[in-house]
């Protein structure tokens, strides 16, 4: 069986998709390319497929992560093409690599985000990211299935920065950009409920919804403040291809792989 990583982006429009309508976009998108997918066990057989840590509903993401199985070997550049050819624009498939390490969910630690606030001039957001920094602890409120819970949402970030607005917005609109870094723990700390928190310390408010997209997520290194690429560790565990006596690399097949 081969394992096969994948990171794939929600864009546009479809970041209103909930995680359940990209799984039905996704295995349609295996059933057409006729990807050999493993399926599970029991009375209700279904595609192997791991999703890691779902962006919320209404975010947009450019690192989404998930694995497949498949019971035959393929070339992960060539099914990476064959699922962008299945899927709608915006759900986009940007890597491929074959599984050769063991938990991907784990060197999920931490992500990055980047937050558009329309209507907020950049000192209103610089003052009020001032505040949070300085704060010891931010307790915000969100709804769960058991009611209203209350937890700290100062602990998790580890970076929140005020920039100027991009140099495609108009000038004559205020628009500040807040760029995020987050660990993952339990309860989940989300961009929103920083933004709860900017209200709670500063009375930061935006006029409208902010923009939310997840710009990295990864295993978090403490040196420099980084949140690296997982699926690097796959690429480094990729055996080299062997050289000819003129010293140019020869592409082998996967192990396992049967003939054409």
């Amino acid at each position: 069986m081969q394992r096969i990583r994948l990171r794939y982006t929600k864009r546009g429009r479809l970041r209103f998709t909930s995680h359940r309508d990209f799984q039905r976009a996704f295995e349609r998108a295996l059933r057409r390319s006729e990807v050999p997918m493993a399926y599970s066990a029991g009375f209700t057989p279904h595609p192997k497929v791991s999703y890691a840590n779902a962006a919320p509903t209404g975010t947009g993401s450019e690192a989404e992560f998930l694995e497949i199985a498949l019971t035959e070997a393929r070339d992960p550049a060539v099914l990476r093409e064959l699922l962008n050819d299945s899927l709608p624009d915006g759900l986009d498939i940007t890597d491929a690599v074959e599984a050769r390490t063991s938990g991907l969910a784990d060197r999920l630690t931490a992500s990055v985000w980047e937050l558009r606030l329309d209507g907020v001039a950049v000192a209103d957001a610089a003052e009020a990211v001032a505040a949070f920094d300085k704060a010891e602890t931010v307790e915000v409120q969100r709804r769960a299935k058991n009611g209203m819970r209350t937890f700290d949402a100062r602990a998790a970030v580890v970076d929140l920065q005020a920039l100027d607005p991009q140099a495609d917005r108009p000038e004559d609109r205020p628009c500040a950009i807040l760029r995020l870094v987050v660990r993952h723990v339990t309860p989940a700390v989300r961009p929103d409920d920083v933004l709860s928190g900017l209200r709670v310390v500063a009375d930061l408010a935006p006029p409208v919804p902010a923009a939310v997209t997840r710009l990295a997520q990864g295993l978090f290194d403490e040196e420099s403040g980084t949140v690296t690429d997982p699926l690097a560790p796959d690429r480094e565990a990729a055996p080299a291809a062997p050289l000819t006596s003129t010293g140019t690399a020869v592409a082998t097949a996967p192990e396992g792989a049967g003939s054409a």
